[in-house]
């Protein structure tokens, strides 16, 4: 198979298999080394680990070891794409497009190597959500501009929850803006509670606050465990989510234990409040708060496309 022939088919497949996430990009990675190490074709089955739940090999040291020969020291993935759902079906239909182009003149795996380390650098320098202060709007749509942008980009990247990650952060980022930097610890999106044993994706005083797109049963079992814990619990959602989550609450026989909070004025509110209800604090405000989240994310997430750029 030609160079270009073989360039050809790697973008096609990266296309139609929507392969540019980190978790794919992950499993590419891998599989690639066992097909440089085993030779070609490759038995799916033989891919798997023991107990066949995740892909053998897979995960963040094998991942970062491929990434490092190419000059590369930042994190794909945290877990090495490990902990994704989709990391089996996405070997198997990787190994499928090799098994067939090696069965088609031969396949270099160098140059195989090359595209998907390409597409690690477009993954790292993807651009990141657009964010502009317009004075004429409310601080209300600066926070409904910022959901609706990752409930959109998630629409085109199944699997991804890009909306739930940027409301985490940026309740992050305005707690820390209005308490301080260091009063609780920040995780990534992808962190369980149940991994951390934390009370919730914040913890301040006495009050466990979770940050959700879609409030579920799960959430108000972790506000009953943090109230018969001693301790207050909050939910910061969407405006959609405030009705489900304040139904689940009273089913629950805590409707009025859980504080229930939605998120575009739990953030607007606090913008006006640091910037002491003054024009030129709330362009301050604004900009602090955009800045703390990036920082956020450069700390805790390994996909910058998750920044925010702000014109003020």
């Amino acid at each position: 198979m030609s160079t270009q022939n073989l360039k050809d088919a790697l973008a096609t497949f990266n296309k139609e298999k929507s392969f540019s996430r980190k978790g794919p990009l992950c499993v590419a990675l891998v599989v690639t080394q066992h097909a440089r190490q085993q030779g070609l074709p490759l038995d799916p089955d033989q891919m798997l680990t023991q107990k066949g739940g995740q892909v053998l090999g897979l995960g963040k040291g094998a991942v970062q070891t491929v990434l490092k020969r190419h000059g590369i020291e930042r994190t794909l993935a945290a877990e090495g794409g490990r902990t994704s759902r989709g990391s089996i079906e996405n070997m198997r239909l990787y190994v499928d497009f090799l098994n067939i182009q090696s069965g088609q003149q031969g396949i270099d795996l160098d140059i195989v190597e090359e595209f998907w380390i390409a597409r690690v650098h477009d993954f790292f320098a993807g651009k990141p959500f657009k964010l502009r202060l317009d004075t004429s709007r409310s601080l209300r749509t600066l926070v409904r501009d910022m959901t609706e942008q990752a409930e959109e980009r998630q629409k085109n990247a199944p699997g991804m929850q890009y909306a739930g990650a940027v409301l985490q952060h940026l309740i992050g980022a305005k707690l820390d803006c209005a308490l301080g930097v260091g009063n609780f610890t920040h995780n990534s999106f992808s962190t369980s509670d149940s991994q951390t044993g934390r009370a919730g994706d914040f913890f301040i005083g006495d009050v466990a606050i979770h940050v959700t797109t879609a409030p579920g049963e799960a959430v108000i079992a972790r506000c009953r465990d943090n109230i018969d814990a001693g301790h207050r619990a909050m939910i910061v959602t969407t405006s959609r989510g405030v009705a489900a989550a304040e139904v689940l609450a009273e089913n629950a026989g805590l409707g009025e234990r859980i504080d229930i909070f939605e998120v575009e004025q739990f953030v607007a509110l606090n913008l006006y409040e640091l910037g002491r209800f003054a024009a030129e604090g709330r362009r301050t405000a604004v900009e602090d708060v955009v800045t703390r989240y990036n920082e956020i994310i450069d700390s805790v997430e390994t996909d910058p496309s998750l920044k925010i750029d702000f014109k003020k």
